[in-house]
């Protein structure tokens, strides 16, 4: 990985499309639409789509990219990369109704915090907002971002979540994603939309995540709790890559598919990896569970083959 000195480095490396983006666009047909844009992965992944359609000579299939953007520099930039912005609230019906339709669509939208404060605003968000989205475009093929959490913990000594194993989640947050993969589902077979839901699980960007939380209270001379001694973490590129990879492999019903890095990174090395970096002491606290929340990507990386970006070039 080049040296990323600027928010611009970063951001150009983490839209760069890979070979396995090119050959997915190239196969599958249409414009594409990203729904919730406007969030940590929306303006990078709309910026690869973008990318990789010029780069296939195709610079007439449109990339949209929707979200209420209340950042106003959000959807100057995309804009300036040539993404065309769309500005529109999920829940509000008319709004939805009066998007274009599309044949590729990416949904990116959720509550992802604030859970304990508004739980009812959690679920309206996870559930009833899927709902009508996949009623709007129920002749789309639809790749569903959900989320790891959807699983329970798993036992560390095991390999970690897979595909077909239950979704008993621990929480309230948790069980509304698994409510977003139902309503999906169940609008997959009532329609025959083809959809996959991409459980992601821990993006690394260099500016949020879980190696970023550790290194900055390392930085910082901040306790590190290694209570939730282990993760898996993919880099955000290549997150983008496979996400986008995913529209040949949508189905009906849906197919469920773990998408991180199969490396699992301890906390506690981690913590003390930083340290050695930085020329600081590391203050650890706490003690390794049995368990944590672990997943299992070997099918992802079977049809994907390995990320590009190593835990250690994340580092």
């Amino acid at each position: 990985m080049r040296a990323l000195l600027t928010v611009s480095d970063l951001e150009d490396e983490l839209s760069q499309p890979t070979e396995g983006a090119l050959a997915a666009l190239q196969a599958v047909q249409g414009d594409v639409m990203v729904l919730g844009a406007g969030g940590k992965m929306g303006p990078t992944l709309a910026r690869m789509l973008r990318r990789a359609l010029n780069a296939l000579g195709t610079s007439h299939r449109r990339v949209r990219a929707v979200s209420r953007f209340s950042n106003p520099a959000e959807a100057e930039s995309l804009q300036a990369h040539g993404v065309e912005v769309l500005r529109c609230d999920l829940m509000d019906r008319a709004a939805l109704a009066a998007l274009p339709a599309v044949e590729n669509v990416f949904y990116l939208a959720g509550q992802k915090f604030g859970t304990s404060d508004a739980p009812e605003k959690t679920w309206v968000m996870n559930t009833l907002v899927p709902a009508l989205v996949a009623e709007r475009f129920a002749a789309s093929r639809i790749v569903v971002f959900s989320t790891g959490c959807v699983y329970p913990l798993a036992a560390v000594a095991g390999p970690g979540s897979r595909e077909g194993d239950a979704l008993t989640t621990p929480g309230e947050y948790a069980n509304s994603c698994v409510g977003r993969e139902r309503v999906f589902e169940h609008f997959s077979k009532t329609h025959g939309t083809p959809m996959l839901l991409y459980r992601l699980s821990y993006a690394i960007d260099l500016r949020y995540g879980v190696l970023v939380d550790v290194a900055q209270k390392v930085q910082r001379g901040e306790p590190v709790d290694v209570t939730m001694g282990y993760a898996n973490v993919i880099w955000q590129g290549d997150a983008n890559a496979r996400a986008i990879q995913c529209l040949e492999h949508v189905s009906c019903p849906p197919m469920p598919l773990n998408v991180t890095g199969l490396e699992r990174v301890s906390v506690r090395e981690l913590a003390a990896r930083f340290g050695e970096l930085m020329g600081k002491p590391v203050n650890l606290i706490g003690k390794e569970a049995d368990e944590a929340w672990l997943f299992d990507a070997a099918k992802s990386d079977e049809r994907f083959g390995q990320p590009r970006v190593t835990e250690e070039a994340m580092i």
